[in-house]
């Protein structure tokens, strides 16, 4: 797929500020070349295509699209390590996958066009987020397989910011260059940013006194309230990027710094719809259910309706033309269903970060007795609330039992640990502790 507009750092792109109706149309024409590359070049596609007996010239009009069969992760596995590709391998210029704790890792590859667009994108994404050339972006996502830590690098670098390439890790190092290189933007999980946090306040670090002014959040879902804590702490505004290695990495989605109303889909690469988790079928924009993206420019690794279990709404757009995703509530393979009622982590932590005296770290663990499921909310005491009174610490659990009864509909039991006890994650936070033995 050959480029259409070289990236200016100092303009937005044409499409970004395109009509509705123009956008619709370069959509139309990237879709039907995207869906014909896949079924020429993937062996997969071919197959299933003619299983269902659809063909990419059926592909008329946008919503067509809805003739297409899925792609789900197990296909990535099933053809580990490479056979989704849709180039040679004497084109691809670069490796990237996931850590396959559960199973074989999925493999994705870029092609040179790839990662040119790849780096776009995230320039886009890190300017419309209120980054500019100039600024010096610290990044603190993973470096290596994972897509974080390269994906931020190059688009930080092809906006003309000055990358200082952290990744994980090292919380006290973190602190020491946040403070001696002193940079504009900062780019790591929410759950990480909160361990810098504490590191800050146990080195004695102002964060009202550094350039830091931007956060940009992603790899894991994370509330408004959540937001909100990292803002008031470290004086920042905090942004929601969204992306998936399967279809990009970071920069699928960004949510733009003026408007903080959830993160604008790149619709000029990456058409997105909701589906019905349960029945497969579309549903209208505004109505909540799981996202579906397929790839309109990948040359590499095409992905054709790919499932991606992340459960949000498609909004109008706002900032941009675009359309918004909501925050992501969570995914539907995280969804914990305790005596029969549908359980998010993040319906969890919006309860917890409400109530000043706890931090913002916490565990979910789950057990079983009998046919009974129960769930147990370990939060974590800030510094300042560890020598409160047994009876006022018995209080502080009373409240957030009654908050997570009333807006959740279910009786937990709270246990109260010491500051600093709940393990601090380098990437994505672990929240849930199954131990019910399925």
């Amino acid at each position: 797929m050959n480029k259409v507009n070289e990236f200016r750092p100092d303009r937005l792109d044409p499409l970004e500020t395109a009509s509705v109706d123009q956008l619709r149309a370069t959509q139309l024409q990237r879709l039907q070349w995207s869906v014909q590359h896949a079924y020429d070049n993937v062996p997969m596609y071919k197959q299933r295509f003619d299983e269902q007996g659809v063909h990419p010239s059926d592909i008329k009009q946008l919503s067509d699209i809805s003739k297409l069969p899925f792609t789900y992760k197990n296909d990535l596995r099933d053809n580990y390590p490479y056979g989704m590709f849709a180039t040679p391998m004497d084109q691809i210029v670069r490796l990237h996958a996931s850590s396959g704790t559960t199973g074989k890792p999925t493999v994705v590859g870029y092609t040179q066009n790839d990662i040119d667009t790849w780096a776009e994108l995230m320039a886009r994404s890190i300017r419309a987020a209120g980054g500019k050339p100039g600024d010096k972006v610290h990044v603190s996502y993973g470096y290596g397989l994972f897509t974080g830590g390269l994906g931020a690098h190059y688009g930080a670098e092809r906006l003309g910011c000055t990358v200082i390439p952290m990744s994980g890790g090292q919380t006290e190092k973190q602190v020491r260059l946040i403070h001696d290189f002193d940079p504009d933007i900062i780019m790591v999980t929410p759950s990480y940013m909160l361990n810098i946090a504490d590191e800050m306040e146990r080195q004695h670090v102002d964060p009202r006194k550094l350039r830091l002014r931007l956060g940009i959040f992603g790899a894991e879902p994370w509330t408004n309230d959540l937001r909100q804590s990292i803002e008031r702490r470290l004086d920042i505004r905090a942004t929601d990027i969204y992306g998936l290695s399967e279809i990009m990495g970071p920069g699928v989605a960004q949510e733009c710094g003026e408007t903080q109303d959830g993160p604008t889909v790149w619709e000029d690469h990456f058409y997105p719809e909701i589906i019905n988790p349960e029945t497969g079928e579309p549903v209208a924009d505004g109505e909540m259910g799981e996202l579906v993206f397929t790839t309109l420019t990948k040359e590499g690794l095409p992905m054709i309706r790919y499932r991606t279990r992340d459960l949000t709404r498609l909004l109008p757009g706002t900032a941009r033309p675009m359309r918004r995703i909501d925050k992501i509530t969570g995914r539907s393979d995280d969804m914990m269903i305790i005596r029969g009622v549908n359980v998010f982590p993040t319906q969890i932590e919006e309860e917890v970060v409400k109530i000043p005296q706890f931090s913002e770290s916490y565990e979910i663990h789950l057990t079983r007795e009998g046919n009974l499921d129960s769930m147990n909310v370990h939060v974590e005491l800030r510094p300042g609330s560890a020598n409160l009174s047994t009876a006022e610490q018995q209080e502080l659990a009373s409240q957030l039992k009654h908050h997570v009864k009333s807006s959740v509909g279910i009786s937990v039991a709270v246990t109260l640990r010491d500051p600093g006890t709940i393990a601090r994650s380098e990437g994505k936070a672990k929240r849930v502790w199954d131990e019910r033995g399925n």
